[in-house]
């Protein structure tokens, strides 16, 4: 799939823009300055990266550099609302304040909000799936896609609704039309839809962090029959999926630019003409043709391969808890169930705050960080963890089984081993990592693996032997995702080649945090 920028895997790294009106990366080295007169700084979800280039524009037609700051849905709207980015920041720009204007107190951080386009979250499929389904010419529901998923007659991918907006509005969004819902969606109907949405995401086959590396992630894997994604990117693969409208209802993204309360009046200015100039009928042109979302100015064509019908806007909860309870049953009840293995370097390289920085880490995605999107990170009920230490050569695999009724015991067990990690030795980056790939994923569960080193590999097997390896594996292992940190002196070279043989990502920590890497790999597993 091709876009203006591309599917970058970036977009989850948090890269800088190479050049131009555009920093991604929020230290003021892609060309733009951390502030000035003419800086706009904006917190944006990573959907918006494909604009870019078309921001770049900005600059040399009315003035304004655009700065891009990127953070996850749940961190950007506990920054906002908690007051963090008045000050740092000017603006916001999301795929959806939906979640946002749940929080108390969010609403007294925001002022003028601007919609800038659209695009609805529906399910995409390979045309001989939607065929066979009868889904290519008839009207379909909610109801009707979660009997054949009930019954096995198709698969699917979609993203965490913990960490990406297009999964968080795909669950609203199905809860909602299963339910019946005719209002805001309580919590009691979210409980009482629960089997149905079992039922549903039971044929769900694709996890991930964010709809771009979802739609690579499918693209890759012949089994899965389609997608549950934004529109926009539907439209935008290599490969044509026949979309699929249910004709009770979508949940809409509409991806507001919203000026912060606390802009200083210099930067409101700047945030007006950037509004009125993306709201342009040539811009909105342009917005349609490199991203294929839905121009919000009238007369301004939508791309011809959108639905020609109005569209229903499902309800969506009116509290924060209704929100926040059905993204832990989806989770804890509904998905099917992850299996992690984490395989962690304690050599001798990592003594000291290094082999704390990991400790803490894992502490972390115990239940220790309490934020929103800690709390959602945290090892979930059902799912299978295995820890992998290793230095001169692997450690004992250690499995741990959070168990649905009563985690609690299980998240003990994995915090007192990670608090007992100890560094030393050598770094025995490939048999370690081939020592996770020997372990088979158990049937019924998303597979991934981790792997956080903080040097070069100083032991047994390397990179070619590990690929050899690899690529000799059955293939139903050769599926399993390995989701690399970078840390410390990592060879950055070689643990990009192990995410793009595997079909995983690249987190960096070098100019983060180690907690943050790990929790926003979460979302991929």
């Amino acid at each position: 799939m091709r876009r203006w920028a591309g599917w970058a895997l970036g977009a989850v790294l948090l890269l800088a823009a190479a050049c131009g009106g555009v920093d991604g990366g929020g230290d003021g080295d892609g060309g733009v300055p951390a502030d000035g007169p003419d800086v706009l700084r904006v917190l944006a979800g990573s959907e918006i990266k494909d604009l870019e280039p078309l921001l770049r524009k900005a600059a040399g037609e009315i003035g304004v550099q655009v700065r891009l700051t990127y953070t996850g849905t749940l961190d950007g709207a506990e920054r906002v609302a908690g007051g963090r980015a008045g000050g740092e920041l000017d603006a916001i720009w999301f795929s959806s304040n939906r979640y946002l204007s749940l929080i108390d107190g969010a609403q007294a951080r925001l002022s003028t909000q601007t919609k800038i386009m659209v695009s609805p979250v529906v399910l995409g499929l390979k045309p001989a799936k939607a065929r066979e389904l009868g889904w290519d010419k008839s009207r379909v529901s909610w109801s009707d896609i979660a009997a054949a998923a009930r019954q096995g007659r198709f698969s699917f991918g979609m993203t965490n609704p913990a960490s990406s907006n297009s999964g968080f509005s795909a669950l609203v969004g199905v809860a909602a039309a299963l339910s019946g819902a005719d209002g805001a969606l309580s919590a009691e109907q979210a409980r009482a839809v629960t089997p149905r949405l079992k039922d549903f995401f039971s044929a769900q086959r694709l996890t991930a962090g964010s709809s771009g590396w979802l739609a690579d992630a499918y693209a890759r894997d012949p089994r899965v029959d389609g997608m549950v994604n934004y529109e926009s990117v539907l439209l935008g693969l290599r490969d044509p999926v026949t979309l699929v409208y249910p004709d009770d209802g979508v949940v809409s993204a509409d991806y507001p630019l919203t000026l912060l309360a606390s802009a200083a009046e210099p930067k409101r200015r700047l945030y007006g003409k950037l509004a009125e100039w993306l709201r342009t009928p040539a811009v909105q042109r342009e917005i349609v043709t490199g991203t294929h979302r839905r121009p919000i100015t009238p007369g301004v064509p939508p791309d011809p391969r959108s639905g020609a019908a109005q569209l229903i806007e499902l309800p969506f909860p009116n509290r924060r808890g209704t929100a926040d309870e059905l993204i832990a049953t989806y989770l804890d009840r509904v998905r099917v169930p992850a299996e992690a293995m984490f395989v962690l370097d304690t050599s001798g390289s990592m003594q000291g705050d290094r082999i704390e920085a990991l400790r803490q880490a894992l502490v972390a995605l115990t239940g220790a960080d309490t934020s929103a999107s800690g709390a959602f990170s945290r090892f979930r009920s059902r799912e299978a963890v295995t820890m992998i230490p290793f230095n001169d050569r692997p450690g004992t695999p250690v499995p741990f089984a959070v168990p649905e009724r009563d985690p609690a015991p299980a998240l003990a067990r994995i915090k007192e081993f990670a608090q007992g990690l100890r560094a030393g030795g050598g770094t025995a980056i490939y048999d370690s990592l081939a020592a996770a790939y020997d372990r088979p994923v158990t049937p019924g569960h998303y597979g991934s693996i981790v792997l956080m080193t903080d040097g070069e590999n100083t032991d047994g097997s390397d990179y070619a032997a590990f690929e050899s390896r690899y690529r000799a594996l059955p293939e139903e292992r050769r599926r399993t995702p390995t989701f690399v940190v970078l840390f410390g002196e990592s060879d950055d070279g070689e643990m990009r080649k192990i995410a793009a043989l595997t079909g995983g990502a690249v987190f960096d920590a070098r100019s983060t945090s180690l907690s943050g890497a790990f929790k926003e790999i979460r979302g991929y597993q």
